[in-house]
């Protein structure tokens, strides 16, 4: 063999490597967010919420995110790429509820408050260092007031912002009170907006009732929530269903309560759930709302904020709903009313965060308006650019769907305070100025007396906001709004929200929203949407399945890299749900140990500053390069660094290593070829590598740098490098790529066929068309014969 020695020594790829990669990242300060004449490019992240570590579908989508970031940098860019950590509310309520067995409603509420941010304390630094041994290179890891700090949504100049946009909203009229009837969530003890709605089929007793008619007669109708017959205004029927024709303009008897109700045509029944009549009550679903508004009927709450049947519920007052249920469907037993009941699958309206079956009650509260701007929001919406374009849709649907405007207001604790005070005499309210963070609940208002009647005794308002009208909020506080408005309003509005799809009705649409009302434009130019990851079955994971993959155990068993590298090569998730086990992680990784092994192998050689190949295989192997550096390039500037990856990998693995350096290694060691084709081989091999190790490393950054700097840096990394934009090439050498890879596949097959070795000779003819490679073709297979016949 050859002289020739690894300048890298390590045999293989050692995980451990990363841990130190991520100090000198940290400690050079790379990834600040500082001067610089490039162009800012801002990334609004999803602050995570921290009650628990990040799970698998996190590490996914922030790699992706992380890797945005670093193409971006290395094009130029001045990356503003912010950590935030979403801590405000109600999750981490129900977790002090638990953990310290306290409610805010028996303890004062400044205790509660204090063992909320203790329990927030101790989760924050596990997610911190996930994302850290991920390798994700947030601008900062230190919590600062300017761009590109590590933000938290409970701090107070982050609660300053959203008091400050709620003030400018409320002046401008764009903020009412009032009071409507509200989704309410009886488990979480507080109203919630429609988009934290969320729907499940759930196993549930549809009743079938007696109702008789005045004039003479009877009807059945079925119905899930017999509870509510005394808040029954009227009973439907579909006009196309002829065996209620003749039912129009009669009245029924609604059982127990005695009340007459008007029997009435309505296209909302149908004629194939129960008997095809219909008891519209206030308020069974969210369509029960839209009849009664359409109609014009009275309603009648039965069920109150505390979950419990109210005095109009008559007999059944003061029960819970589950048991008014029950004692109800006993009476009508009793009396012959019920006839049957029958277990069937209901679609299920429930709160998004805790499951509870919602319901639907008057509540005085704070609103934005919303309905009024559909057209214009939609108009609005137009100008984003989405990837991929389908998810557009979910937030379009959401935006033609909508008929309530958007209550903000929440009887909770740990939040954004609502920044009012109440006169005790007259009632006025007092609306503070901006420019600092107020606690109502706990100091007095900023005036000395009432304006209106001078009285000086005043209450301050003790809601909270809903928590999307803080974190809709994210985009303006991470372009500096509060302590750099110049800034602001020279890159609002940002470069990119990535996101879920499940959070696109409330985070993406109430930022969009605030953004319209506020400064009547879309607040980011682009967004990206992604679905879920799940398990090899496509199940959603679940410690109940035993399908978790944590990031933790898969970074102590694989390393950070090796989860990178299944995050870009398994799949496209803004195109589908993504799967996911140890296994196909493990799989991934392989990748990791080929571009190292290739790497060592090309390490063996001198790096020639400023060559220039000369031989038609080394032209054409750059021809390659340079096809996939437009490619990627192209790729990358759309967000697919999937197929970005997976061109990566296929040309690294599938042409370059198993076809290119395999025609030249006897060249390259200088075995029957004279100097200059030997240096022209070390060319090739040493401007594919040190193009292909920066094309990956924004998905890759733990092993391409360690490659790097061992390689082509004097200690400096490869994410301080700009990234490959163009490579000199001849694309008509493109064209004999399939042809090469045929005759090598073709000839390697037909040793093994016969039982001989690769380095055995054999008599072989080249085509004509791959005659300007012949002396690497015979070199690589020992071709015996004449290059060509006669």
């Amino acid at each position: 063999m050859s002289s020739y020695k690894p300048k890298i020594e390590a045999k293989r790829w050692d995980r451990s490597w990363e841990k130190d990669l991520i100090a000198d990242w940290e400690s050079s300060g790379i990834y600040s967010f500082g001067g610089g004449d490039g162009p800012v490019y801002s990334i609004d992240t999803p602050p995570p919420y921290i009650n628990s570590p990040i799970h698998i579908g996190h590490a996914y989508t922030y790699v992706w995110m992380d890797a945005i970031a670093r193409y971006r940098r290395m094009k130029g860019y001045r990356v503003l790429f912010p950590l935030g950590l979403d801590r405000n509310g109600l999750p981490i309520e129900v977790q002090v509820e638990k953990e310290y067995r306290i409610s805010p409603r028996s303890s004062s509420r400044e205790e509660f408050l204090n063992k909320c941010r203790e329990l927030l304390d101790k989760y924050e630094g596990v997610t911190v260092d996930y994302f850290r041994r991920l390798g994700i290179s947030f601008n900062s890891w230190r919590r600062s007031h300017e761009p590109g700090g590590l933000y938290e949504t409970d701090d107070p100049e982050f609660r300053r912002l959203t008091q400050e946009t709620f003030i400018e909203l409320y002046r401008k009229g764009l903020i009412y009170e009032g009071k409507k009837t509200v989704n309410y969530c009886p488990r979480c003890g507080t109203t919630i907006s429609d988009a934290e709605v969320e729907y499940e089929d759930r196993d549930t007793d549809l009743a079938y009732l007696r109702f008789q008619l005045v004039g003479g007669g009877e009807v059945t109708i079925a119905t899930t929530r017999p509870e509510l017959l005394g808040a029954c205004k009227a009973v439907i029927f579909n006009p196309e269903d002829d065996r209620y024709r003749g039912l129009e303009g009669r009245r029924a008897v609604v059982p127990i309560y005695g009340r007459e109700v008007p029997i009435l045509q309505h296209p909302y029944a149908k004629p194939d759930f129960g008997t095809g009549l219909v008891m519209i009550c206030s308020y069974g679903d969210s369509a029960d709302v839209q009849i009664f508004r359409e109609l014009g009927l009275e309603p009648t709450y039965l069920i109150g904020e505390d979950g419990r049947m109210t005095r109009d519920a008559g007999p059944y007052a003061g029960l819970d709903v589950r048991e008014a249920r029950r004692r109800i469907l006993e009476d009508l037993k009793e009396r012959g009313l019920l006839v049957k009941v029958e277990r069937i699958v209901h679609r299920t309206p429930v709160c998004w965060r805790c499951k509870t079956p919602i319901e639907f009650i008057a509540s005085d509260e704070f609103f934005v308006r919303q309905v009024d701007f559909r057209d214009e929001l939609l108009r609005v919406a137009e100008s984003m650019e989405f990837h991929s374009p389908r998810s557009k849709e979910l937030l379009m649907s959401w935006i033609s769907s909508l008929s309530e405007d958007w209550p903000i207001s929440r009887k909770r604790f740990y939040g954004t305070e609502i920044p009012l005070w109440y006169c005790r005499n007259c009632g006025e309210r007092i609306l503070p100025p901006t420019g600092r963070y107020y606690q109502p609940w706990r100091e007095p208002p900023p005036v000395e007396s009432c304006p209106r009647c001078g009285s000086r005794d005043f209450v301050g308002e003790t809601r909270i906001f809903d928590t999307w009208f803080d974190s809709s909020n994210t985009v303006e506080y991470i372009m500096g709004f509060l302590w750099d408005r110049e800034f602001f309003e020279h890159n609002f509005p940002a470069s990119l929200r990535p996101q879920g799809k499940e959070i696109v009705r409330n985070w993406l649409y109430f930022t969009l929203l605030k953004s319209y009302l506020l400064y009547g434009k879309a607040p980011f130019r682009d967004v990206w949407i992604h679905m879920h990851v799940v398990d090899e079955e496509g199940r959603k994971m679940a410690k109940s399945l035993g399908n978790v993959v944590d990031p933790g155990e898969v970074m102590e068993r694989y390393g950070a890299e090796a989860l990178r590298s299944w995050a870009f090569l398994e799949g496209d998730i803004t195109e589908g749900d993504i799967r996911c086990s140890y296994r196909r992680i493990e799989g991934h990784a392989r990748y990791l140990t080929k571009l190292w092994n290739l790497s060592r192998f090309v390490s063996s050689f001198p790096v020639e500053a400023g060559c220039e190949p000369s031989t038609d295989t080394d032209r054409w192997i750059i021809a390659g390069l340079g096809a996939l550096v437009e490619r990627v390039n192209a790729l990358n500037d759309g967000y697919d660094f999937h197929a970005s990856m997976e061109a990566i990998r296929s040309f690294t693995w599938d042409v370059f290593a198993d076809h290119y350096v395999e025609m030249v290694k006897e060249r390259a060691y200088g075995r029957g070829f004279g100097e200059p084709e030997q240096k022209s081989a070390w060319c090739g091999l040493h401007t594919v590598l040190r193009n292909l190790l920066i094309l990956q490393a924004p998905m890759l950054p733990f092993v391409t740098d360690a490659i790097w700097r061992q390689l082509y840096s004097n200690g400096s990394s490869i994410h301080t490098q700009r990234y490959v934009d163009h490579v000199d090439h001849d694309p008509s050498l493109n064209g004999y790529t399939p042809t090469i890879i045929e005759f090598n596949s073709r000839l390697w097959t037909e040793k093994k066929t016969r039982g001989m070795s690769f380095m055995d000779p054999i008599e072989a003819e080249i085509p004509e068309e791959l005659s300007r490679f012949e002396p690497d073709l015979r070199a690589l297979h020992r071709i015996i014969t004449p290059a060509r016949t006669p």
